[in-house]
């Protein structure tokens, strides 16, 4: 039995990286991940101070980023799951 899966050739130079899907993809997702986060505390927000994620934009903002981020690194978002 021939295993078909084949390991992503990695970039050979910081540029190469840099110019990649592979530094991309991620820097994106984290990115609009935060700014969604930091609009939700904008806009929905919880003003009692209860709400343990939008209570401070540094949490809702840092929350989103991750989960931006684990939207396109998790292994199921690759295809193996």
């Amino acid at each position: 039995m021939e295993n078909s899966c084949q390991a992503p050739s990695q970039p050979k130079t910081l540029k190469e990286f840099f110019n990649s899907k592979s530094f991309w993809r991620p820097f994106l997702a984290t990115l609009i991940g935060g700014l969604a986060g930091f609009l939700y505390y904008y806009f929905i927000g919880c003003t009692s101070g209860t709400c343990a994620i939008s209570t401070s934009p540094y949490q809702s903002t840092l929350m989103g980023a991750f989960l931006g981020w684990f939207s396109v690194s998790s292994p199921c978002s690759r295809g193996k799951c």
